[in-house]
């Protein structure tokens, strides 16, 4: 029998996230929410690499002054490797040149490069429950040698993740694709704007896949961070199709650790301010998706054509607008080339519609606020995620039309979007009773549901406490506490 010290102590659990903002926003999110959702019973640590710690900080700090009180998430640390052609100290996708990104993707998921130093910490640490980033395939069988049960967490949505589950164990063929074995309507999508991984013939590309299939089918479990209401015809393929043993839909996140939307104090703000309701186009293109110079001049003359009024978050070292632009759009354009407020800024009363690259915690933070997208998708699973927006959800439209050209998740092989196409898309989805207020409709049910489902005794809420519960009768079945 377990001793009352032994009773007493709380559910540790180490989380360590993948080198890239957009993975270490919803882990720390996670934590606290692990943290807060049951503060006797349970004890968060994230782990990352000493260059990301501050925006592990920074996110604790939003937290702490929302509620009044410190959030009970430790911060540990363990060393990035040194890496052939990555400087020292760019330890994030979001640091790296794009020509280096690829560097720190291949060194995430190295068991040379990586295993040693995550290894050597979860031995130190010693906790009671492992979450994972889904790139660490020997987390889950370090936990197992230490008998402990692993989670892996995904950050991105059961629609992508299953889809690209589904292309990957499917026949490559046809330049367009459709995803096997889903509900209907039919998803085709072409082989260019899949991840670039599937336009190999090498069926070595393919194999850490593989593995994490297999990691994650022996696995504890998975989490994801998504509500049933807003995926449900997916959220059950896990368990079903034998995916994971267990499948915990934990989010959106955000929405239970940030403060509310109107707590923000900013100049974006501030300028939101003096706009009417529903008037401002706010486009971000999020941290990581490189956007040309020539694009860029594109779109924002595609602005100045359509006559809106816009918030433009831009992150480019090279790029300045065209020459008199700024001049010409100062009374009704705001451009930003610093960190924004996005989850503040969506839910400004004067934000009508967003143009995202489709990232998932952009599309879940505008899911929450209630605005409705344009679609401009640019790498990785973005493609994928943008037919779960317009063709299941309905709550936005393609910014280009289909068939007006091609795009790619290779950035060479994308043709530009032209003036003309980014100022008609802006006046026909703004204009009054327009395709934009019918996928606001959409979009605002939706929104009552995902802030349904973090309430307590929602959906994600209970999986939360269901995730926290099997970690403990876990732990006391491997002769821990209870």
């Amino acid at each position: 029998m377990a001793s009352s010290t032994n009773k007493s102590k709380k559910l540790r659990v180490l989380l360590i996230p993948f080198f890239a903002s957009s993975h270490i926003g919803p882990f720390t999110d996670l934590a606290i929410s692990l943290a807060t959702a049951s503060p006797q019973a349970v004890e968060a640590t994230i782990a990352v690499t000493p260059a990301n710690v501050s925006i592990v900080q920074s996110l604790l700090q939003r937290r702490c002054e929302h509620v009044g009180t410190p959030v009970a998430v430790k911060v540990v640390t363990y060393p990035f490797p040194a890496v052939d052609g990555l400087p020292k100290g760019v330890e994030n996708l979001g640091k790296a040149a794009q020509a280096d990104a690829w560097r720190i993707d291949v060194a995430a998921i190295s068991d040379t490069l990586m295993r040693p130093a995550q290894e050597a910490l979860i031995r130190a640490q010693s906790p009671d429950a492992l979450v994972t980033d889904v790139h660490f395939l020997w987390n889950a069988g370090i936990a197992d040698e230490l008998g402990v049960p692993c989670v892996t967490f995904n950050v991105i949505g059961a629609f992508s993740t299953l889809a690209m589950r589904h292309l990957a164990e499917s026949e490559p063929g046809e330049a367009v694709s459709t995803i096997p074995r889903f509900p209907a309507p039919e998803i085709r999508i072409p082989r260019n704007e899949l991840p670039e991984y599937f336009s190999s013939q090498d069926q070595a590309d393919y194999s850490p896949f593989d593995r994490l299939y297999a990691v994650q089918g022996d696995c504890f479990g998975l989490a994801v961070n998504t509500a049933f209401d807003l995926e449900e015809h997916y959220c059950g393929m896990y368990v079903r199709n034998g995916y994971a043993k267990r499948a915990y839909m934990v989010g959106p996140l955000s929405l239970r650790s940030s403060p509310p939307a109107r707590a923000e104090h900013s100049p974006c703000i501030e300028w939101l301010d003096s706009k009417p309701s529903r008037s401002v186009v706010y486009l971000c293109f999020g941290s990581l998706a490189h956007v040309s110079d020539a694009q860029l001049d594109e779109l924002a003359r595609g602005l100045e054509c359509s006559g809106k009024t816009f918030l433009w978050v831009v992150r480019s070292e090279t790029w300045s607008p065209p020459e008199g632009w700024q001049e010409r759009v100062r009374d009704r354009g705001l451009l930003v080339t610093a960190w924004a407020p996005q989850t503040a800024i969506l839910g400004h009363p004067a934000v009508g519609a967003f143009v995202t690259h489709c990232g998932w915690n952009s599309v879940l933070e505008t899911v929450a606020a209630g605005v409705p997208v344009l679609t401009w998708p640019i790498v990785f699973e973005q493609f994928i995620t943008e037919r779960l927006l317009t063709e299941v959800l309905g709550i936005g439209e393609r910014l280009w039309p289909d068939g007006a050209g091609v795009r790619s998740t290779r950035y060479e092989e994308n043709e530009m979007i032209p003036t003309e196409a980014v100022a008609s898309a802006l006046t026909t989805f703004m204009e009054p009773g327009g395709p934009g207020e019918v996928a606001r409709g959409r979009v605002l049910d939706l929104a009552a549901k995902v802030h349904a489902a973090v309430a307590e005794g929602g959906s994600s809420d209970r999986d939360l406490h269901r995730l926290i519960h099997d970690l403990m009768e876990a732990r006391g079945a491997a002769g821990g506490t209870t």
